[in-house]
């Protein structure tokens, strides 16, 4: 008699930019392997590329491409996938702010992390009378270069990747390359190019806040983590 077929459970998520229902299934031993043997490597760059290529097995829908996905959408799929592979519940280790020094394993659940969204914050903004920036979230590739490759990164070049669209009153410009935006972006003013920071700096994350006490201390504590860094650690 051969060996009974698996049936593996099915779940579904709302993906948090577009609200798209999106199918997937727990990552399997041998996917679960594939992440571990890249966390022990300690290789950030070989890590991040295993959870890529677990999320692409693990989704079951159709036409869903990784590459063009916000962040932090990438960042709460993971989590809700890492939920019902391993556990609804998340533990890890931080040092207490009041003392800078004691350590304390704290828990929580995945359910209670959300991605906020600040209010305010907008993908599409004037930069002056006659111009409309049109902004697309970072992918992967952008948080690996800001993360593991900081000395070699040309931030002029990560944001000209995000620019979407430039609109002249109604009309929208042609297609154009990174390298001709990273150039555009050098003929903005100082206040021009202030609001394509802002668009970074209210950004949506993927973020929880912990509250504990200090046991030694007995004073209140809050930490807070925020994005695939922190979570993925």
């Amino acid at each position: 008699m051969p060996l009974p077929e698996i049936v593996t459970p099915t779940y579904t998520l709302t993906v948090p930019s577009t609200k798209k229902k999106l199918k997937y299934r727990p990552f399997l031993v041998k996917e679960q392997k594939t992440l571990i043997i890249a966390m022990e490597q300690q290789d950030s760059e070989q890590t991040l590329e295993a959870i890529k290529t677990v999320l692409n097995n693990c989704i079951i829908t159709k036409s869903v491409d990784l590459d063009d996905m916000a962040l932090f959408d990438i960042e709460y799929i993971f989590l809700q996938v890492r939920a019902r592979s391993i556990s609804e519940e998340i533990e890890m280790k931080v040092t207490c702010p009041d003392d800078g020094e004691t350590e304390i394993n704290v828990s929580f659940l995945v359910d209670d992390v959300k991605v906020h969204f600040p209010k305010g914050h907008t993908n599409v903004f004037k930069i002056s009378d006659d111009i409309t920036v049109e902004m697309k979230y970072p992918d992967m590739e952008y948080f690996a270069a800001i993360t593991f490759n900081q000395d070699k990164v040309d931030p002029y070049e990560l944001v000209g990747k995000c620019i979407k669209r430039v609109y002249v009153g109604e009309e929208a410009t042609g297609s154009f390359t990174p390298e001709e935006a990273r150039e555009w972006i050098e003929t903005l003013t100082n206040s021009q190019f202030g609001m394509i920071q802002e668009f970074f700096n209210t950004m949506p994350t993927l973020r929880h806040v912990l509250k504990f006490k200090n046991p030694k201390t007995q004073v209140q504590n809050e930490v807070v983590i925020e994005g695939l860094a922190d979570f993925f650690a």
